[in-house]
């Protein structure tokens, strides 16, 4: 009885926080649209910090959408996880929509850069999961049976991306500029979003029902008819997330703009500007990751942490090209070369996408062999990340 009291008042004080959270949000985007004006850094960070924090509680809702959902199939921790972490990129799809209007070049850069914050963040929190005594941290198994093979076709998709931009480069022979053109992105897009979509289906099907649970978190979600979401309730949660991602996600976009430009007046490179925006982006990302830990949900964090890494290859990245190509044919935003080119072919697009190839495969590497990260393979995904965050700032 305690123990639910507990826990009751743990949901409740959770609910509060992000409703606050929202409504602080909605105030700072309304400071910075309605009071100040120009491209000030504090309208700037009052639009960056409102939104995200909007976005964020979004986020919430459509993870409560989500996990009222799972409580109704009886869906296991693992799987519940994955499906609240895709549930989640739908507001920052929304985001990442109006950054790529505001700024299409530096949008896409960023949508790369966050593959390399997300696999710094699964190296960090691999340092803090528990160890046994060979100071081994052991993985869930979905993880480890599903996730592994994104990890390997991610290092194929960045490894054979990036050749074929370097050779368009050196082999054009067109007047014009080299550039990833609408047809290009469509059928990139598309294809990546196939695999996601297998990749969804086969962890639902193979892990979503009962079986023996492969660690003490890997138990299925509580079912009690007293802890199930109406229907009504997750629809209202779904619907109000999706519309709420709207105002923040324009907020970001806004931020974004002018975080580039008052970079770039100050001498920075917008490589510089890509990072910074894309660790800003991603910290949502690492709070739920925390929050999750601090519970002792390890599967649950585990699942957001390596989903952080998987849906941006096969997600988020196929979105925004599909997004781009569609701005581009619309005249929301110009093409690059005069025709129907949307991203251009330079150091800074070619090195994002080709540096992707070296995280996954250490990061597949890492987990496959036996389902587990030892020490090592923690430093190493961190200093690789570091090394690509270094050569994309001092030569990008």
């Amino acid at each position: 009885m305690t123990d639910a009291l507990a826990h009751n008042a743990h949901e409740s004080h959770a609910g509060r926080q992000w409703l606050w959270l929202l409504l602080a949000g909605l105030a700072l985007v309304a400071i910075g649209n309605f009071v100040l004006r120009g491209e000030g850094w504090l309208r700037g960070a009052l639009l960056g910090v409102g939104g995200l924090m909007v976005v964020f509680a979004s986020s919430e809702m459509m993870i409560k959408a989500v996990d009222g959902y799972a409580r109704r199939r009886g869906m296991n921790a693992f799987v519940a996880g994955t499906m609240a972490g895709l549930s989640s990129n739908i507001p920052e799809l929304v985001m990442l929509a109006f950054v790529l209007m505001a700024t299409p070049r530096v949008g896409f850069i960023v949508t790369v850069l966050t593959l390399h914050v997300g696999a710094a963040a699964f190296g960090l929190y691999c340092g803090l999961l528990p160890r046994d005594v060979k100071g081994d941290a052991s993985l869930p198994r979905p993880l480890v049976s599903l996730s592994t093979d994104l990890y390997a076709a991610a290092a194929g998709v960045f490894f054979s991306l990036g050749v074929i931009m370097l050779l368009m480069k050196a082999f054009a022979v067109r007047g014009g500029a080299a550039a990833l053109n609408t047809t290009d992105l469509y059928v990139f897009g598309g294809v990546l979003l196939a695999i996601q979509a297998v990749a969804t289906t086969r962890l639902v099907k193979r892990f979503s029902g009962s079986h023996a649970p492969e660690s003490p978190e890997d138990v299925p979600l509580d079912t009690a008819p007293a802890d199930l979401m109406p229907v009504a309730a997750i629809t209202a949660f779904g619907v109000g997330g999706l519309l709420l991602s709207v105002i923040g996600g324009h907020a970001v976009g806004e931020f974004a703009d002018i975080l580039v430009h008052r970079l770039e007046a100050a001498g920075y490179s917008e490589m510089f500007g890509g990072i910074v925006l894309s660790l800003f982006s991603a910290s949502g990302a690492f709070i739920m990751i925390g929050t999750a830990h601090l519970q002792k949900k390890y599967s649950i964090a585990m699942a957001n942490a390596s989903g952080g890494i998987t849906q941006v290859p096969f997600l988020v990245l196929p979105a925004a090209m599909i997004l781009l190509a569609a701005f581009t044919q619309t005249g929301v935003i110009p093409a690059v070369d005069g025709g129907n080119g949307v991203i251009p072919i330079d150091i800074h697009t070619t090195s994002a996408i080709l540096l992707g190839f070296p995280s996954m495969l250490v990061l597949w590497k890492a987990v496959q062999d036996d389902g587990k990260v030892n020490w090592l393979e923690t430093s190493t995904m961190i200093a690789i990340f570091l090394l690509v965050i270094y050569l994309l700032i001092a030569h990008g």
